[in-house]
């Protein structure tokens, strides 16, 4: 897939990942980024970027009204890129319903919805979706048990969407970062990598075809030693 020319929508573009996600569009010769947020005055900032090729658009994934409406106006999209998020802390013995229905409803059905209103026209422009997913979608840490449980159940639609898209000629990419620097993790003392170079290699992961990408070292890592051993990542996370 090529980004060289392509007609780009990101979610949850006014920060972190999702801005660098435009950013990384625009040098790689992206021809339009559609850049969306929940909030209208988030957009200004991203849209600055670039006035000639981003086209900033208020968009609450929530809302599947309101995804309709977007699709509806950008039938030129080609790629998507799965990227609005929220993170709740704490144990699933002890979180409140509603941070379940918050990260489920964003991370979960957000992605869902907004993947079934651009299916016509990725299948139609031989497109391609990015899921922005999580390490810890492989195995829980117990502090964020929310927030794992609702990416996880993410990383499930992803693989049910490639092989249902698949078929329609439409590739879907997952990505799995690890601790990356941004407002989510602010304030957690940990090495953290960058959101555009985690940006640069998911673009360098969606133009090589891949499936999956692992897309800053502790990721790679990380996936590295799951694959070998799930079990003794889990109790290792279990343990923090």
């Amino acid at each position: 897939m090529q980004v060289r020319g392509s007609i780009a929508l990101v979610t949850g573009a006014n920060r972190g990942i999702g801005r660098a996600l435009v950013e990384s569009l625009l040098a790689h010769g992206a021809a339009r980024v559609y850049a969306t947020a929940r909030h209208e005055a988030d957009l200004e900032a991203i849209a600055g970027l670039d006035r000639q090729r981003i086209v900033a658009l208020p968009l609450d994934v929530t809302d599947i009204a309101q995804l309709d409406r977007i699709a509806e106006a950008t039938q030129d999209v080609n790629l998507l890129f799965n990227n609005a998020g929220v993170l709740d802390f704490g144990s699933v013995l002890d979180a409140p319903d509603e941070a379940f229905r918050r990260n489920f409803d964003v991370n979960c059905f957000g992605l869902l919805h907004a993947t079934r209103a651009f299916a016509p026209a990725l299948t139609r422009n031989h497109g391609a979706v990015v899921n922005l997913l999580t390490l810890v979608a492989l195995a829980s840490m117990p502090g964020l048990g929310v927030y794992n449980a609702s990416k996880a159940a993410a990383w499930s639609l992803t693989q049910s969407l490639r092989a249902d898209l698949g078929k329609k000629g439409v590739k879907v990419l997952g990505v799995f970062p690890g601790a990356v620097d941004t407002d989510m993790l602010k304030g957690v003392d940990m090495p953290k990598t960058s959101p555009r170079a985690v940006a640069d290699e998911v673009i360098a992961a969606l133009e090589a075809d891949a499936e999956d990408v692992f897309p800053d070292p502790m990721s790679k890592q990380l996936y590295s030693e799951w694959a070998r051993d799930h079990k003794g990542i889990e109790h290792q996370f279990a343990a923090m």
